[in-house]
């Protein structure tokens, strides 16, 4: 199951990137970074009623985006390697990597988005 998982997300990110003429570090790092989090963030600011970590999630990618505007492909696969490397940080207790990803970035993101999701329905 774990491994069928890491497969299918990993097979959805490089079909993303064939799409739109990304690399897979480009995508994942856009996905996880990014995208992910501006979700919860819109979520969040729904919650409390102002846009406000919505806002400063945004600035920061600005700021990322302007001091990398010629190398963001680099950017992002050295942003891709230090990812891997905290993965793999968690080896030391059982873990690997497909593993460590499948908590982190797909068990995780569910919790997280369960919990808002039931903050916006108790609201």
């Amino acid at each position: 199951m774990i491994t069928q998982t890491f497969r299918f997300v990993a097979s959805a990110l490089y079909a993303i990137a064939k799409m739109f003429g990304l690399t897979y570090n480009q995508v994942n790092i856009l996905a996880y970074y990014l995208l992910i989090p501006l979700t919860w963030t819109v979520m969040l600011d729904i919650y409390i009623g102002r846009p406000i970590t919505t806002i400063a999630l945004l600035c920061i990618w600005l700021g990322i985006k302007l001091g990398t505007w010629h190398v963001f492909g680099i950017w992002c696969d050295w942003a891709f390697e230090r990812s891997v490397k905290l993965l793999n940080y968690f080896n030391r207790w059982g873990g690997n990597y497909v593993l460590n990803s499948v908590i982190i970035c797909v068990v995780i993101p569910v919790l997280v988005y369960a919990g808002l999701v039931f903050m916006l329905i108790m609201k």
